[in-house]
């Protein structure tokens, strides 16, 4: 069967996996959608668990993207460096059976900014191919690792992971912060006095402790709000440095964190653009297809 006929596009992430058969207009016509992700196959267990995907959305063509490609997935699909377009995604597709199923490389880049990404990719491709995103707009990705993406040429020029969904966890979860970061996060006033720390220049680490410090003398604010505004103040900051105010950020992310980053990016002077990231990924597995 040629690609152009159709095929089965699949996100395998380490938690979660989502696979769609997709027609031969790019309509989605069936999904599958379940938490088999990629850290809950076992050992030699990776043929069965595609093969369940053939049989839920029948015997086609399957190209694969997310961490299924990592040193933790079905086979290591080596990285392609950046700058990286659909066309280099193709030509370095890992295939396991060939022409028929085939995982996605992911996107590094190297040197003094080493960075890995995989997944992102896809959906940052995607998002100039179909539209979302100028082609060359800043993409970023809110999560435990957030991603931001900077697009040129409708390639993927360059990239930059923060560990900042991460470092909230530990802090909530295994630091003396932890009794004070227990509340929910919101875009709230205490979040916002996180942010405008943060981009104004406040010592991320000293302003950590001095939740501790407000708390022993009896101060009022939520804990888990500013903490989380100033992580994420910190992470909009960074990542927006050089850059003019004003811009479109596309967001593609959960609906909650795309709300607090947005927030985040207002303060900074920019404009948060939430994106679809379904949408995004299956144009991007369509582009891949197109080099095929």
């Amino acid at each position: 069967m040629s690609w152009r006929e159709g095929y089965i596009a699949v996100d395998w992430g380490s938690t979660n996996r989502r696979a769609y058969s997709v027609d031969a207009e790019g309509r989605v016509v069936a999904k599958l959608e379940d938490t088999k992700g990629v850290l809950s196959v076992g050992p030699g267990g990776f043929d069965r668990a595609a093969a369940e995907i053939l049989e839920a959305l029948g015997d086609r063509t399957m190209l694969i993207a997310g961490m299924a490609g990592s040193n933790r997935g079905w086979r290591e699909a080596p990285y392609v460096d950046c700058p990286a377009d659909a066309q280099a995604l193709a030509q370095a597709i890992c295939w396991v059976e060939a022409g028929r199923v085939g995982i996605v490389p992911g996107v590094c880049q190297r040197g003094p900014g080493a960075d890995v990404m995989r997944g992102e990719e896809v959906q940052a491709l995607g998002a100039v191919a179909a539209g979302l995103v100028p082609g060359d707009g800043l993409i970023c990705h809110p999560g435990t690792h957030a991603k931001w993406i900077a697009m040129r040429g409708g390639r993927i020029d360059a990239f930059r992971t923060m560990m900042t969904g991460e470092l909230f966890a530990v802090l909530r979860d295994h630091s003396i912060l932890s009794a004070q970061l227990a509340g929910e996060v919101a875009p709230d006033e205490s979040f916002a006095a996180g942010v405008a720390d943060a981009l104004g220049g406040a010592d991320l680490l000293a302003s950590l402790f001095g939740i501790r410090a407000r708390h022993l003398l009896g101060g009022g604010r939520n804990d888990a709000g500013y903490a989380s505004g100033l992580l994420i103040g910190s992470d909009v900051r960074t990542a927006l440095a050089g850059r003019a105010p004003g811009a479109p950020v596309a967001l593609v992310g959960a609906p909650a964190l795309c709300a607090l980053y947005s927030a985040a990016l207002g303060q900074a002077g920019m404009v948060g653009k939430v994106i679809d990231g379904e949408a995004a990924f299956l144009a991007g597995i369509r582009r891949i297809t197109e080099f095929l």
